[in-house]
């Protein structure tokens, strides 16, 4: 089924066929694909760029004809014009962050530092998390980076673009999942992604395919055409993620995408993550889910008390606290100075951990079975590794 109508999202075509060719071949190779399939659209059956209806050669020139029915089918010419300069100037960092404070002034009570001097970069075609606690300011640096909200100090570029200084440059290259968005209650989920597609001047032939590509990713076929009001809060979880997800965009903020969502959902999401970043998208997506963040992250800032505490991949964070093993000990909290002097001790509850290595295993057990201990031996998780470095659980408040 075909989306209804398109309630006002069809865009007056561009009259300067010349201008538009010659801005289009001034912008750089890295962003041409980019530009292709988000503007002039590539072909849908033979997933390149419009190869069948005029698309660019590797040199820049147009190949075929029908640019200018494609273009008609884009957004207005000032804003197709303005994105094509807007790509002039992009750099090989999507995001690059510099010592970024944020310190929210209230009328009443004192001030509270979200951000502490924040710096971080990400990578083109990158998936990285931000994994920190709830109030940890994981929110408040994605708010910043999607020009949402002003920094305090410190500065944020997008693909070269200052978010406070050129907004309106950096908005057409992102697409944002909000913590606990939703969608809107009077459309459908299908007629929520398409027009969405074509606010954002893809065209209409692509966003269609887009849309439904997109629903049947996320599941959502058989909900596709109720009313969002109806929808359940997991579903309308999912159609956001469909609505941002279907964009393609270069650089995408996903603010826990995952939450409401059951264990197959959370998977498919994580699988078209991927695909995302394997087509060339950049993703940046703040969680405090471990098992997500391990399992979805090429690297990873851990966030505390907005400050980075430590940045690398899941490896390196347990490979930081000192040991590959972890031997469990139930009630081990009151003969803690035992285990000292075999390596990190961590408590959680009831129960104490010891992070150690291989040679000093038989030892520990050795102690536990004295003391009648009930002792398991496992690999080091990302929980002992968050615990040790931060120094309280992730679900501590």
């Amino acid at each position: 089924m075909e989306p209804g109508p398109e309630r006002g999202c069809e865009a007056n075509p561009p009259a300067g066929e010349p201008v538009l060719g010659r801005a289009i071949r001034q912008t750089p190779g890295s962003l041409r694909p980019h530009l292709v399939r988000l503007h002039a659209g590539p072909d849908e059956r033979t997933g390149e760029g419009g190869e069948t209806a005029g698309g660019l050669r590797d040199d820049g020139s147009w190949r075929g004809t029908g640019l200018r029915e494609k273009l008609a089918l884009a957004a207005s010419e000032s804003i197709f014009i303005g994105i094509v300069r807007l790509h002039r100037r992009v750099t090989d960092e999507p995001l690059q962050a510099e010592d970024v404070r944020k310190v929210y002034r209230g009328r009443i009570g004192p001030h509270v530092e979200a951000l502490r001097g924040v710096s971080l970069s990400i990578r083109r075609g990158e998936r990285l998390s931000l994994l920190g606690r709830n109030g940890a300011g994981k929110t408040t640096f994605l708010r910043i980076a999607s020009t949402l909200l002003l920094p305090t100090s410190g500065r944020i570029h997008v693909f070269g673009f200052d978010v406070v200084d050129e907004p309106e440059r950096v908005r057409p290259l992102i697409a944002v999942v909000p913590q606990e968005g939703k969608p809107f209650f009077h459309l459908t989920p299908r007629e929520q992604v398409y027009c969405y597609l074509r606010a954002r001047g893809i065209a209409r032939e692509i966003a269609r395919a887009r849309t439904e590509e997109a629903l049947e990713k996320m599941g959502l076929l058989e909900v596709a055409d109720r009313l969002s009001v109806t929808l359940s809060g997991g579903q309308k979880q999912r159609a956001m993620v469909a609505t941002v997800m279907a964009t393609e965009a270069p650089l995408m903020f996903l603010d826990e995408p995952t939450i409401g969502l059951d264990p197959f959902a959370r998977r498919a999401v994580w699988d078209v993550l991927r695909e995302l970043t394997r087509k060339g998208s950049t993703v940046l997506l703040t969680t405090h889910y471990l098992d997500e963040a391990e399992a979805l992250s090429e690297r990873l800032y851990i966030v505390e008390e907005g400050r980075i505490l430590f940045e690398g991949t899941a490896a390196d964070a347990k490979r930081q606290i000192g040991g590959t093993l972890r031997v469990s000990i139930e009630n081990g909290g009151p003969v803690r100075d035992l285990f000292r002097s075999f390596g990190q001790t961590v408590e959680e509850g009831t129960a104490l951990s010891v992070i150690t290595g291989p040679e000093r295993i038989h030892e520990i057990m050795d102690i536990a079975l004295r003391n009648r201990l009930s002792a398991t031996v496992g690999p080091v998780t990302l929980e002992e590794a968050f615990l040790t470095i931060v120094g309280r659980s992730i679900d501590e408040e």
